[in-house]
């Protein structure tokens, strides 16, 4: 089984709390999706901001365009801070997601540690050299201008 790490970071010209209100509220995450991933929130009445034990189910396409339900859980959460979401059904054998914020002078430094495993052996590891790293990184530069979009570039 494969194992690998995605880490990105950004400076955001924007106050801790503009952008904890923003990352924490599970309806915003179609904003920083890509549009062709097809993200749908599956879940009725989700709250405003996400909490310990919370579980979120989605509809994607992740790959191909093959529809896929995912499945996570916010394991943790620390107001302002931090979350982790964790997959519990989808397309990874492994996916844990640490969103880290940390204030800056002029901003917020935005972290996140995706650790993940693909399924199927020897076949998820080609799969990641080949498909996967290209794909998580093409969704983080897609979040990265979303994000800019939004908040504007540092200064």
């Amino acid at each position: 089984m494969g194992f690998y790490q995605k880490t990105s970071e950004m400076k955001i010209n924007t106050s801790v709390d503009d952008i904890w209100d923003f990352i924490s509220s599970p309806g915003n995450l179609k904003e920083i999706t890509p549009p062709y991933m097809g993200f749908d929130i599956l879940n009725d009445d989700l709250p405003n901001k996400m909490y310990p034990g919370m579980i979120i189910s989605y509809m994607v396409k992740p790959l191909f365009g093959i529809k896929t339900k995912w499945v996570t859980e916010i394991t943790h959460v620390q107001d302002k801070k931090y979350f982790v979401d964790e997959q519990r059904v989808g397309p990874y054998s492994i996916w844990h997601h640490q969103h880290i914020i940390e204030p800056i002078e002029n901003g917020v430094l935005m972290k996140d540690i995706v650790s993940y495993s693909p399924p199927f052996g020897f076949l998820g590891r080609i799969a990641n050299s080949l498909i996967i790293r290209k794909k998580l990184n093409e969704i983080f530069d897609f979040r990265t201008q979303a994000i800019i979009k939004r908040y504007g570039t540092f200064k």
